[in-house]
């Protein structure tokens, strides 16, 4: 792709989540949305191939279905109240379709079986885009309308998220649809706290994102596709190697790491507000996604002796410009301790 319109689809998917972000009208924050969506289209697609035109479609029809229920949903709210202000919502359907839509536009469970799909069918970069940046718009939007959306389709989302993202995730071995079912869990757990805590929804959305994006650029340094390809990662590079173990742990949850902390906040609070079933669901739950997060880093570390080698590429494979990772893996280490002052 030109560079010159590469830098105009970014630019103006930046501009559409911006606009989301900011906007207090329906119908500038749907304006938001299509912008966005439209932008990222031809960068699923610039590869030329059969696996990105069908992800690039698919993609396009799920996020387009999803804007049409918001603008109906807007549009009903807005004919029954006479006003277009996002934080108005009374008439009676327009919560649970407003619900529905952005779940679908996240890819929550049971609308998320086009999110692996489609990232298995793009490159790494794509897939990265698509797990952080993507998850902006829908969710500043989630932000500004969590205490008048039903609560009880809210838990049914992230129970069932959590349930299926870790049943599914076991059974996977290219690295973007795990990564996929990784994204899926981490969404269901921030339903859970959405209608209780909206801070706590921010720092779980921050720490997911720091956790998120530097697995993405090992993967992206490395080459790296398929749980295969992460056994040979140390004769590649061991602190490459290392740093993803760290994070893998991370995502799963296990202490002191940082990954660990949101989950802990998220169980205390549904604690405190008389949800114990919806907290032991969710520690079960996720030990299904810490099972294939242990795997990953178990076939990262364990499986060959660590030694090095010298060759400069991968069997048919570039060698891809290196990535410094060592800021985020220091945030994802040290972390911890500042967590109370971040948070409160």
């Amino acid at each position: 792709m030109n560079p010159f319109i590469l830098s105009m689809m970014i630019s103006n998917l930046a501009l559409g989540t911006i606009i989301t972000a900011t906007s207090y009208h329906w119908f500038m924050a749907w304006v938001g949305l299509e912008m966005n969506t439209l932008a990222i289209i031809p960068i699923l697609a610039k590869q030329h191939h059969p696996r990105a035109t069908e992800a690039a479609t698919k993609y396009f029809i799920i996020q387009m279905m999803a804007s049409s229920i918001i603008l109906f949903s807007s549009i009903f709210n807005a004919y029954h109240t006479g006003t277009w202000d996002i934080t108005q919502l009374t008439a009676h359907p327009t919560p649970s379709l407003l619900t529905i839509a952005l779940a679908m536009k996240l890819g929550l469970v049971p609308m998320h079986f086009w999110l692996p799909e489609v990232m298995q069918g793009v490159n790494t970069m794509t897939a990265l885009i698509i797990t952080t940046w993507q998850k902006l718009p829908p969710m500043f939007l989630l932000y500004l309308t969590a205490n008048q959306l039903p609560m009880v389709i809210l838990l049914l989302l992230a129970t069932s998220s959590t349930l299926i993202s870790g049943w599914s995730g076991l059974n996977q071995t290219q690295l973007r649809k795990i990564m996929a079912y990784s994204s899926i869990g981490h969404l269901g757990w921030m339903f859970a706290i959405l209608s209780t805590s909206q801070k706590l929804l921010l720092f779980t959305l921050t720490m997911y994102l720091l956790m998120t994006i530097p697995i993405f650029l090992i993967l992206i340094t490395s080459t790296t596709k398929t749980i295969k390809d992460l056994g040979v990662l140390w004769t590649t590079s061991p602190t490459s190697c290392t740093m993803t173990m760290v994070i893998f742990m991370a995502l799963g949850g296990l202490p002191p790491l940082s990954g660990f902390m949101p989950k802990w906040l998220i169980l205390e609070e549904l604690t405190t507000n008389h949800l114990i079933p919806l907290a032991t669901t969710l520690t079960l739950t996720s030990l299904l996604s810490l099972m294939f997060y242990m795997r990953l880093t178990y076939t990262t570390t364990l499986t060959v002796h660590p030694t090095t080698t010298s060759n400069l590429m991968k069997w048919r494979f570039k060698p891809a410009k290196s990535t410094n990772m060592t800021p985020t893996i220091t945030i994802l280490l040290l972390l911890t301790p500042v967590m109370p002052i971040i948070y409160t």
